[in-house]
């Protein structure tokens, strides 16, 4: 495991980290775009990429991410480092590092967001099957009382899927599809995506400016 610095080597103002998965389901740059302003907001983030995920993302958006972790880090932070200027710690662990500070409800962890969540994700995160590091790590957000945030992107959705989110709803998980809004009349497909990662960062308690709440001015 290692700690990358990216921009200003500052310590992020709230020492408890964030993590973020990021799951096989379509909407890739959805969780990209989260832990980008995750960094910019000067936070640590844990990431935990699956490995359908890695498949996704270099089909949505043709970042190649290799099979470990510290692989994995330095892809994104290129990638990242492209796209704006961030100031938190990113790390990122494997789907089976039970040595992450994720897996154990005794590490403190601020919030977790999985972006996007796929419906097998969600499924196992219902059922507490704990399999995988993204898993467990959810299961302990749970039973820790901690926020966590599923963004699942399916369409239609079964009636097996909707179970399980009024099940993870009941037990405290706050479910977000991503289904954006159009009242901020966006013109990009960029601002469709911010509109989504704005309500996670919201959800998250990360003060934001991608998109106004309602009633605010633009």
């Amino acid at each position: 495991m290692s700690r990358t610095h990216l921009g200003s080597s500052a310590r992020p103002a709230d020492p408890l980290p964030i993590v973020v998965g990021v799951s096989g389901a379509s909407g890739a740059v959805y969780g990209l775009r989260l832990i980008e302003q995750l960094l910019k907001a000067d936070r640590e983030v844990h990431v935990v990429v699956t490995n359908p995920a890695r498949t996704v993302i270099e089909m949505e958006t043709g970042l190649a991410l290799p099979t470990q972790p510290l692989g994995i880090e330095r892809n994104l932070n290129r990638y990242l480092a492209r796209k704006a200027t961030t100031r938190g710690h990113l790390r990122v662990f494997g789907e089976q590092q039970w040595t992450a500070p994720m897996a154990s409800g005794s590490s403190r962890i601020s919030a977790m967001a999985i972006c996007p969540c796929s419906m097998g994700i969600l499924s196992a995160v219902a059922t507490g099957a704990s399999h995988t590091l993204l898993e467990r790590a959810a299961d302990v957000m749970i039973k820790e009382r901690r926020r966590l945030v599923l963004v699942p992107r399916e369409t239609p959705l079964s009636t097996i899927h909707l179970s399980h989110m009024l099940h993870l709803a009941q037990s405290g998980v706050v479910i977000l599809p991503a289904s954006p809004g159009f009242y901020h009349t966006p013109v990009t497909v960029e601002r469709l995506i911010d509109f989504i990662v704005a309500r996670t960062l919201d959800h998250l308690a990360i003060d934001q400016d991608l998109t106004p709440g309602w009633g605010q001015p633009a």
